[in-house]
Formats: structure tokens, sequence, C-alpha cells
């Protein structure tokens, strides 16, 4: 009696568990956050800053966790839509960089109160929670 499974159900049950999934992904070609900023977002990425109010950056950007959060988005998405040799970085600069960044630059955004040359100033509290009533969620 079989269980149901034709020959080459087994063949092909076999040939997955000998199937290494970590050769299907591709080699990243910046190793982490920080090395994707400093060597393709900053030199890329210029712009005119402006400490009265208007394009924010911190060169400590490191010290803000919504920065964090943000560019390590923009890093791992620039990392998949890289390999599209189509139209993976237009929607990488439409999609992504260009949303993330003017939020990060933006006067109000996480980087408000620090400048470039005066760097990390920062004194943004974070956003005022309170306990939802218990089982609500």
């Amino acid at each position: 009696m079989t269980n149901g499974m034709g020959e080459w159900d087994d063949e092909l049950e076999d040939s997955r568990i000998d199937i290494d999934p970590a050769e299907d992904e591709p080699e990243l070609f910046y190793t982490n956050v920080a090395e994707f900023v400093s060597g393709k977002l900053a030199p890329t990425y210029r712009r005119q800053l402006n400490v009265q109010g208007g394009v924010t950056w911190c060169p400590q950007w490191w010290k803000h966790a919504e920065a964090i959060s943000r560019l390590e988005a923009l890093w791992r998405a620039w990392e998949f839509l890289r390999l599209d040799g189509t139209t993976g970085i237009s929607v990488w600069w439409r999609d992504h960089a260009d949303h993330h960044m003017n939020v990060l630059l933006s006067a109000d955004g996480p980087f408000k109160g620090c400048s470039p040359d005066d760097g990390h100033r920062s004194k943004l509290v974070p956003l005022p929670c309170e306990e939802p009533p218990e089982g609500l969620f």
C-alpha cells in the first residue's frame, strides 16, 4: 500500500532537504546601515542644510531612534531593489528615499534641534502614551 505519493513526490521531497536557502539569498552590498548611510546615501542625497528651520540633519543620526528605523528601512529596500535591473532604483527613489528623507530632513523631523556644525542637540521626547484599558486588545 502506498501513502498516495508517487515516486516523483519522494524525489521532490528528498531534493527539498538538500536545498540551502542561504544559497538563494543575494550578498549584501553594504554590510550594515552605517555603511549604507556613509557610503551611498550621504554622498548621493546632497542638500543645502539650514539650521534656521529648513533642511536639518544630525551627523550623529544613530542617536535618533526614528532615524535608525527609517534609514534601516531605506538600506534594506535599496539592497532588494538594486537587484531589479529595470525600474528598481527608480522605485527606491520614488517610494522609499524621497519619502523617508523628506521626513528625516524636515524642520520638524527627528533631527529638530541638531545641526551639521554643532551636532546632536535634540531634546525631543517620545510621544506620550497611556496604557489602554485591560482587555481592549
